[in-house]
């Protein structure tokens, strides 16, 4: 198992799941059903990365701080302005 497969799990939950944004937990527990030996640690590692990339991107909402797909949800315009 290695972090190109949990990505791959990561992306294919963020593109199937109805809300635009989520919490890590709830993107773990759905890489976890996919690849049952995924450690917290690389699925955690593989979502930074994802975000790194730009293919996710973190959303705060002051409290907390949620994971979406790029583009998905929102404009692209007012992401880039940083009003998503």
């Amino acid at each position: 198992m290695g972090l190109d497969e949990i990505k791959k799990a990561i992306v294919d939950y963020a593109t199937k799941v109805k809300k635009s944004k989520f919490y890590f937990k709830d993107m773990e527990k759905a890489v976890k059903k996919v690849i049952p030996d995924a450690k917290s640690r690389d699925i955690k590692k593989a979502a930074t990365e994802l975000v790194n990339e730009g293919t996710l991107i973190f959303h705060s909402t002051g409290s907390t701080t949620l994971y979406g797909l790029k583009g998905r949800g929102v404009s692209l315009e007012a992401e880039e302005k940083g009003e998503a």
